[in-house]
C-alpha cells in the first residue's frame, strides 16, 4: 500500500499532506522496490486470492439483504437501523472510497470553507438569507432559490428570482397569488411544475402549518409538496442550521472525484454512499455554508469538462487528482514493465463503487473520468400541428387566439396556440387542425390555412416537432366570444402571458422575423420554407444592374403608358 507521509494535527494540514502520496516514488531506488513488491504480489497463491474475493462477496451480499429488509422495520427503530446500515455499508466498501479518519474530514472542511469565504459569488438569495432575521422568511428565500436553481443555470435564475421576491416577498404573498400569475412570472424558466408546486407548498404552510416552515430536513420533505431530499436538506442547513448534508449534481461530481467513485453515480448504491459521505463531511458549526461551498466548488472549479485542479482547495485529498499525477510520474520515469498501482483493495469486479472492468481508466480524460453515468435514454419524438390564428382588424388592434393546456401533464396550465397531435405530414394533419380551430373560433376559411415552417423543441423527455400553420381572418367580422379555456390577446399581451419558450418560437415563424435556424437556443430549432441565404454584396450589385427599371410613381407609369 502507498502511504501518506506525515501526520496532521486536528484542524491542520501538514506540509507533507499537501504533497502527493506517491512523492517517494521519485527516489530512484524505489524502482527496484516497486518491481519486487509487484513480483511478490503476483506469486501469491491463486487459491488464497479466490478465497479473499469470496469472503468479500459474501459480506456485500449480506449487507444488501439487510438494506433490502429495512422497509419492513417499524418506524420507531428506523434511526438506529439507518446507523447500522451505514456501518454495514462502510464495512463492505474499500477504505479507498471513504474518509478514513477525523483528520481527513477536518482538513476537507477547513480547506473548503476557507476557499468559500474568499471566492463565493455575491448572489441575491445569499444576501437575502444572510440578512434576514425572521426564520420563516429566511427559509422562504432559500426555498425559492433552490427550486429555481434545479436544472437551471445561476445566470438565468438571478433575474427571475429578483422579480419573484419583489412581487411575493413572503409566503403569505405567494399563497394569495393565482396560478395564472405564478405561471406568467415563471414563463421561460422551464420545468413549469416547479412553480406550481412551490405555490402549493406556500399555501400548505400558511393554511395548515400556521405560517411556519418546518425546521428539519425530515419534516420538510414529508410535509411540503415538491420538496425532495436535496431541497429539504438545503433549506434545513442554510436557513435553520441543521447539520445535514446535501447531494446535487455539483456535489456528486466533487465527491466522485475526491473518492474515485467510478460506478454509475445514478445507481441506488452509489447514491446511498454519496449521501453518506456528504453527511460525514458537513461541518456542524457551519452546515449551510459548507453545503453551499461544496456546490460552489463543483460550479466554479470542479467543472464537468474542464476542471481547474490547480485552483482546487481539496486537491491534496482528491483520489482522482492523485491518480492522474501518479500516472504522469510513472510515464515520465518509463519504468519497464511497471503495472498500474492498485488503488482499491477490493477487486474491481466486486467493488460496487469502482468503474466496471469494461470501462477502463482513460489517462487522456484525467479527473473527468469521474463521475461516470449510464447512457441516457433518448427523448421520445412527437409531432404536433399548431396554428397562429389572428384577427388583424379586431377592435383595439390585431389579436391572436390562445388556449389553455390541461391542469396536469406537460406545460400544465400554460397558454398556447391551438394544436393537435399529428403525423409528420399529410392532408389529415391539416384537416384535424382546421377542425380544432373551428371548435374554438367557429367557421373558418379553410383555403386561408397556410403551412409556414416547423419548430423542433426538446423538453426533458420529449423531442416535439411543431408543424406551424398560420391563418389570418381578413375581411371577416371579428370573433369576440370564445368558449372557456380560450382568449384573444394583443401581441403585447401575448409577450407577457404565461406561455412557454416553444410558443414564442412558433410565433416568430408566423411573424417571419426568424427565418432559418434559430441560433438563440440550443434546445429549439426554427425553419421556414422560404429560408434563403442572403446574397453577397457582389451578387446584389449584379442583380441591381440587370434588374429592369420599374417606376413606382403613378405619374411615371401613366407617361410610360402613353
Amino acid at each position: 500500500m502507498l502511504r501518506q507521509v506525515g501526520t496532521a494535527r486536528r484542524g491542520q494540514i501538514s506540509l507533507a499532506e499537501t504533497q502527493p502520496e506517491w512523492s517517494y516514488l521519485s527516489v530512484q531506488p524505489a524502482k527496484s522496490k516497486l518491481l519486487s513488491l509487484w513480483r511478490a504480489i503476483m506469486k501469491k497463491p491463486q487459491a488464497a486470492v479466490r478465497s479473499r474475493l469470496r469472503k468479500q462477496a459474501s459480506r456485500q451480499e449480506g449487507s444488501e439483504k439487510r438494506v433490502l429488509s429495512s422497509s419492513q422495520v417499524k418506524p420507531s427503530t428506523a434511526a438506529g437501523l439507518a446507523k447500522r446500515q451505514e456501518a454495514a455499508w462502510q464495512a463492505s466498501v474499500s477504505s479507498y472510497h471513504l474518509f478514513r479518519d477525523t483528520a481527513e474530514v477536518m482538513a476537507f472542511r477547513e480547506n473548503l470553507l476557507n476557499w468559500y469565504d474568499r471566492e463565493k459569488r455575491d448572489l441575491p438569495w445569499r444576501r437575502l438569507a444572510e440578512g434576514e432575521v425572521d426564520l420563516d422568511r429566511r427559509a422562504y428565500a432559500v426555498w425559492v432559490s433552490e427550486v429555481m436553481l434545479q436544472q437551471t443555470q445561476v445566470a438565468t435564475v438571478i433575474d427571475y428570482y429578483t422579480r419573484w421576491m419583489q412581487k411575493w416577498p413572503t409566503l403569505q404573498d405567494l399563497a394569495g397569488a393565482s396560478l395564472e400569475e405564478v405561471n406568467q412570472l415563471w414563463a421561460g424558466l422551464g420545468y413549469y411544475s416547479r412553480g406550481r408546486r412551490l405555490q402549493q407548498g406556500a399555501r400548505k404552510v400558511v393554511e395548515e402549518l400556521g405560517g411556519h416552515v418546518p425546521h428539519t430536513a425530515e419534516t420538510l420533505q414529508r410535509l411540503l409538496p415538491g420538496v425532495g431530499r436535496y431541497t429539504a436538506g438545503a433549506i434545513a442547513s442554510i436557513a435553520f442550521g441543521q447539520a445535514t448534508g446535501v447531494v446535487d449534481g455539483n456535489v456528486i461530481r466533487v465527491l466522485c472525484r475526491v473518492r474515485a467513485i467510478g460506478a454509475d453515480s445514478s445507481s441506488t448504491l452509489v447514491s446511498q454512499h454519496l449521501w453518506g459521505l456528504a453527511q460525514q463531511l458537513v461541518d456542524p458549526a457551519r452546515p449551510g455554508d459548507f453545503n453551499q461551498a461544496a456546490m460552489e466548488l463543483g460550479a466554479l472549479v470542479c467543472t464537468p469538462q474542464h476542471p481547474h485542479c490547480s485552483q482546487c482547495p481539496v486537491r491534496s485529498l482528491c483520489r482522482a487528482y492523485q491518480k492522474v499525477e501518479r500516472g504522469k510520474l510513472l510515464a515520465s520515469q518509463s519504468l519497464p514493465g511497471s503495472p498500474d498501482v492498485e488503488e482499491c483493495a477490493s477487486s474491481t469486479e466486486l467493488c460496487q463503487l469502482c468503474a466496471h472492468p469494461t470501462e477502463p481508466w482513460d489517462q487522456t480524460l484525467g479527473v473527468t473520468n469521474f463521475p461516470r453515468k449510464a447512457s441516457r435514454k433518448p427523448p421520445r419524438e412527437e409531432c404536433s400541428a399548431i396554428c397562429v390564428l389572428e384577427q388583424p382588424r379586431a377592435l383595439g388592434g390585431p389579436q391572436i387566439l390562445l388556449v389553455q393546456r390541461p391542469s396536469s401533464g406537460l406545460l400544465a396550465g400554460l397558454w398556447e396556440f391551438p394544436s393537435v397531435t399529428a403525423e409528420a405530414s399529410g392532408r389529415c394533419q391539416r384537416e384535424a387542425l382546421l377542425q380544432e380551430l373551428q371548435s374554438w373560433a367557429g367557421p373558418l376559411p379553410a383555403s386561408h390555412l397556410q403551412h409556414l415552417g416547423q419548430v423542433v423543441h426538446t423538453f426533458s423527455h420529449i423531442k416535439l416537432t411543431y408543424q406551424v400553420y398560420g391563418l389570418a381572418l381578413e375581411g371577416q367580422t371579428p370573433v369576440t366570444i370564445v368558449p372557456p379555456g380560450a382568449r384573444w390577446l394583443t401581441r403585447e399581451e401575448f409577450h407577457t402571458a404565461a406561455i412557454s419558450t416553444a410558443m414564442k418560437k412558433v410565433f416568430r415563424v408566423y411573424e417571419g422575423q426568424q427565418p432559418g435556424i434559430c441560433k438563440g437556443s440550443k434546445r429549439s430549432q426554427v425553419s421556414t420554407p422560404s429560408s434563403r441565404k442572403k446574397p453577397s454584396p457582389g451578387q446584389q450589385l449584379l442583380d441591381s444592374f440587370f434588374r429592369p427599371l420599374i417606376p413606382t410613381d403613378s405619374s411615371n407609369l401613366n407617361s410610360m403608358a402613353q
